[in-house]
């Protein structure tokens, strides 16, 4: 994947056929046993909005592409919002009235609730239970909860175990501390022909969710290793950051950054079995959102497109009114609709290696779309031009509508009067981008198009995002 040459001839086959060189060399396979093992390595470690576990993961994902880190002072605005304090956990136990221990964070931190706060005594069951979460409606499941901006502390645990407590005397032991620290933004910047910006962007601030956080986290450094390998027209961002409070102050500090971003994408859940599902942006027109639908379209593999709404991961912020980013989200099984999600049953099992390998090379096909769009103009418009003798035409090949590639030189010449892009004309046509791009390159090269503009994306600029 990495070290792909670059592509010779003309100008118009650079980007986007390199990265169809990077598609099409994929080992999937090898790919997916790879992203796969990265998940059990990192499904362990104890990672929150801050601390050192989520510092100790995006290390560990630096072996991919190296990961920027950028810390945050404890206390400091950003937006509506002020950077927490930094959590640290030593330990936390609880133990029942016979010695039994009921819940113990080194054997699973889902156990303890993120964000508690130090606390140690002895406490009936009656006190105890108002600390207790768990789900009756899934019993075997220990849930994830947290208490981020509230003191307060508790223990999550199966249902079914909490169902068997006995009354008596129950002894608590969280050995956590709240202390002046940094919140820390993790980004992989990979600069390309132009300072516009495709901007990606995964949580990377849960615990032990193999689905829910680490798939988005290792398909994003996936992404951009790919990527370092290929030339490309856009600068591409990688945010690997805590949920919310991460974004939100992302935008708050980089406002130079965020006026350059022309398309964007929030990764999440992208490992399990279901379909991918695409969010659209909050515009739901947005050139991403275009590019996306004609490429799972293309795909041939069952998927769902969704409207926007305001809630989700952090799409919601980079969609936000004072900012309204063109930015869709990615998933497989949406937050909330499987039985897994938020639960001790997000496991490294639930995700699949090819599951992750098929969302990269899905996101690589996006991001051909997206370097490769342009706007042409056909050179001989009046009648068709004759394309047996430029080698466009084979008379075995007609009818047309059996040949995509006739098709596609004769939609790309039919729709280059210089407003409309090559995604207008694979949508229009009803044919896969790169088809269309091959299309347009073989006319360019034969003298009937040239290009007259690379598609931008136009950014909508509020005064709150200055």
């Amino acid at each position: 994947m990495n070290g792909a040459p670059s592509p010779s001839g003309p100008r118009l086959g650079g980007g986007p056929a390199a990265l169809r060189r990077a598609v099409e060399q994929l080992d999937l396979e090898a790919l997916g046993a790879e992203l796969h093992a990265l998940v059990r390595e990192l499904y362990p470690i104890g990672r929150s909005i801050t601390g050192e576990g989520l510092r100790r993961s995006l290390r560990i994902l630096g072996r991919l592409e190296p990961v920027r880190l950028e810390e945050i002072p404890t206390g400091t605005r950003v937006l509506d919002w002020e950077i927490p304090p930094e959590w640290t956990v030593r330990g936390a136990r609880l133990t029942a009235p016979d010695g039994e221990v009921i819940a113990d964070y080194d054997r699973l931190n889902l156990h303890l609730v993120a964000y508690s706060v130090p606390f140690r005594g002895r406490l009936s069951l009656d006190e105890l239970q108002p600390h207790l979460h768990s789900l009756p409606d899934r019993p075997s499941l220990v849930p994830y909860r947290t208490s981020f901006y509230v003191e307060d502390w508790g223990f999550c645990l199966a249902h079914e175990q909490r169902l068997r407590l006995r009354p008596g005397t129950y002894q608590v032991a969280i050995d956590t501390a709240l202390t002046a620290g940094t919140l820390t933004l993790g980004e992989m910047i990979l600069p390309g022909e132009t300072a516009d910006e495709v901007l990606v962007s995964a949580h990377a601030c849960h615990p032990s969710l193999a689905n829910d956080n680490l798939s988005g986290m290792v398909v994003a450094a996936a992404l951009a290793r790919a990527l370092a390998g290929v030339p490309h027209r856009y600068t591409y961002r990688f945010l690997l950051v805590p949920t919310t409070i991460g974004s939100i102050a992302w935008l708050a500090r980089n406002p130079a950054a965020t006026a350059r971003v022309r398309h964007g994408l929030v990764l999440a859940g992208v490992g399990d079995r279901e379909p991918l599902h695409y969010k659209r942006s909050r515009r739901g027109d947005a050139e991403i959102d275009r590019a996306m639908a004609l490429v799972l379209a293309s795909s041939g593999e069952r998927h769902e497109l969704l409207p926007f709404s305001p809630t989700g991961y952090d799409e919601r912020q980079y969609c936000s009114p004072g900012f309204d980013l063109p930015v869709g989200s990615l998933s497989r099984g949406l937050a909330g609709t499987y039985p897994e999600y938020h639960t001790s049953g997000d496991t490294p099992e639930l995700v699949a290696p090819e599951r992750l390998a098929g969302t990269v090379r899905r996101c690589l096909e996006l991001f051909e779309v997206l370097e490769g769009n342009g706007t042409f103009e056909n050179t001989s418009p009046r009648g068709e031009p004759m394309l047996g003798r430029r080698g466009l035409f084979s008379p075995g090949a007609w009818p047309s509508h059996s040949d995509r590639d006739l098709q596609a030189v004769l939609w790309a010449l039919s729709l280059s009067d210089g407003s409309h892009t090559l995604l207008d004309v694979a949508e229009r046509a009803g044919l896969a981008f790169p088809v269309v791009r091959g299309a347009a390159e073989r006319l360019a090269g034969a003298g009937l198009l040239r290009e007259v503009g690379t598609a931008r994306a136009t950014l909508v600029r509020r005064e709150g995002a200055r």
